[in-house]
């Protein structure tokens, strides 16, 4: 059993080693957005609103190399929805489009008209995030306690 676990160890070692004897330096990416429901439409979140589960998000970048790459992503719980990728420093992200796809959340799944996508330029070091501005959608209908 020892001797297979040195042999894991001995492995990974060398496959890190003809890594950074590449060049090739890694960088970490991430994009991080919420979607919430403005349950009264009024552009102003309040005690009434709250964030959407579930929801789809696309993430759509191109590369420094000029490769487009396109994400999916669902928002959690929390209404957020995340994309992470690690990639050669020389193919990192350079611009970025986010946009939402849908709300499966019956009661709002109206988008608000503002907001059809979101472009932004990377610019962030390996290891830290960019944070889009939050997707709203509304309902059909306000309640009347609106």
């Amino acid at each position: 059993m020892d001797f297979q676990i040195s042999k894991v160890v001995m492995s990974l070692f060398v496959i890190t080693a003809i890594f950074q004897a590449s060049g090739v330096d890694a960088w970490t990416g991430e994009i991080r957005g919420r979607v919430v429901c403005d349950v009264c439409a009024d552009s102003s979140i309040g005690p009434e609103d709250h964030v959407l589960e579930g929801a789809e998000v696309a993430v759509l970048c191109i590369t420094k190399s000029g490769e487009v790459v396109n994400y999916q992503a669902f928002t959690n719980s929390k209404g957020v929805y995340t994309v992470a990728e690690t990639m050669p420093e020389s193919e990192r992200w350079d611009a970025c489009l986010a946009r939402p796809i849908s709300s499966f959340h019956t009661p709002c799944n109206r988008l608000n008209q503002a907001n059809t996508g979101i472009k932004f330029t990377y610019n962030r070091p390996s290891g830290y995030f960019h944070a889009v501005k939050p997707f709203v959608y509304r309902p059909q209908y306000a309640p009347s306690y609106c």
